[in-house]
């Protein structure tokens, strides 16, 4: 997966540096991956090793005599394996994107090719001169009084107020190989929201400037054959609720992992080993 500029990894997951010198500010991504259960993941990932099982039972069976220990991990390796190469065309297929927004030159990418097509379709449709309609690109914004941050992957203007008078939109894009164009999951307006209302925009040079004012948010979809722009109710319950999930995981992250045991009443704590003898 792409690292977003100030952004780094570390064993609590991903955190952003602060350039003006304060504490790390925990992603938005971040929150949501340590917060909100992912109901889907577990039978997704058995459907996987299922459907790799079977289509390779033959050659596993074999195996299985003379390198078990290797099979094992192949076989729990399948869904990870999968994830991450989805995450790796996401990641492609968000920087065609972000550059095509730019007019910067694109690489050819067979795989990325058909989501972009489709990208380039919904910009036409929508009659978009990027030049004119696009405020911001893949920018870091930072809410330091919250403790978070995050990257918007677009802030642009569409004619969707009355009388087709621009609005500003804070849409984030989404691609998947599988499914629907119109499809979102309840998260994403956690997400949204987030982005939305950050106090503080870093611009490329690291200078700051105010967040401006989004009147709607959205995720666009991008498919290979299909793309939909979905609207999200990224308002102010739902910025309430992911600080709720923010508290969740800043208490978990600073949560020990191990706890001393308590022994029983009048018991050594620390018990010395008995020696038994024999009777005689």
């Amino acid at each position: 997966m792409t690292q977003p500029r100030h952004a780094r990894d570390t064993d609590n997951g991903r955190y952003y540096h602060d350039p003006a010198g304060g504490p790390d500010l925990v992603s938005v991504t971040n929150v949501l991956a340590t917060a909100i259960a992912k109901h889907a993941l577990l039978p997704w990932a058995v459907k996987l090793t299922v459907e790799h099982v079977i289509a390779n039972l033959l050659s596993i069976t074999l195996r299985l005599v003379t390198e078990p220990a290797a099979v094992v991990r192949e076989i729990k390796a399948v869904h990870r394996d999968v994830k991450e190469t989805a995450a790796d065309l996401g990641d492609r297929i968000h920087t065609a994107a972000e550059q095509r927004l730019l007019g910067a030159p694109i690489a050819d990418d067979p795989e990325v090719a058909p989501y972009l097509s489709q990208f380039d379709t919904w910009l036409t449709a929508w009659g978009i001169d990027p030049e004119q309609h696009v405020e911001a690109t893949e920018i870091t914004v930072l809410h330091r009084r919250l403790g978070y941050a995050g990257t918007a992957d677009l802030l642009i203007w569409l004619p969707t107020g009355p009388d087709r008078k621009p609005e500003l939109w804070l849409i984030d894009f989404k691609t998947s190989a599988t499914r629907p164009a119109k499809s979102v999951y309840p998260e994403n307006t956690l997400q949204l929201a987030a982005l939305r209302y950050a106090e503080t925009v870093l611009l490329p040079d690291d200078t700051e400037v105010s967040m401006p004012k989004v009147e709607r948010t959205g995720i666009l979809n991008l498919r290979a054959k299909s793309h939909a722009l979905v609207e999200m109710p990224a308002g102010r319950d739902a910025h309430r609720a992911f600080r709720g999930a923010l508290e969740t995981t800043r208490w978990l992250h600073a949560a020990p992992t191990t706890y001393p045991a308590l022994p029983a009443p009048g018991q050594d704590p620390a018990p010395r080993r008995r020696v038994l003898r024999k009777a005689a």
